[in-house]
């Protein structure tokens, strides 16, 4: 059953539009805050490290695909900047209030860009 799950997995990623994918960074990125932010709470900080180091990986590429050539990309860089130095602070604190932080951060663009692809034409 792994097995079929993870060929779904591997096919909604490869047909995926760029929208689709950058939500789906932004989901794994709050998926993977929430498993440190458990970590903390467990005491179990090899579990806090490790998914805090994969939200700062996603953070680092949605930063690789911003587009210099539309105006906004200078913001989102800040952001993501912002963001990414949090999550470097939250590891090495294992702070449970900064992760909550970067997930108000996180799940308010994710909102965001759902907005925005709904109104993006087809």
């Amino acid at each position: 059953m792994q097995n079929a799950y993870q060929v779904y997995n591997n096919n909604k990623i490869l047909t995926a539009t760029p929208a689709e994918l950058t939500l789906m960074l932004y989901e794994g990125a709050i998926k993977f805050c929430n498993i440190a932010i458990i970590g903390i709470e467990n005491k179990n900080i090899d579990k806090a490290h490790t998914n805090i180091i994969k939200a700062e990986k996603i953070i680092q590429e949605l930063r690789a695909t911003l587009n210099p050539k539309y105006k906004v990309w200078e913001e989102f860089e800040k952001v993501y900047e912002y963001i990414n130095r949090r999550l470097v602070e939250a590891n090495a604190k294992k702070d449970k209030e900064i992760l909550e932080e970067v997930l108000h951060h996180l799940r308010g663009m994710r909102d965001t860009w759902k907005e925005v692809m709904k109104l993006a034409p087809k």
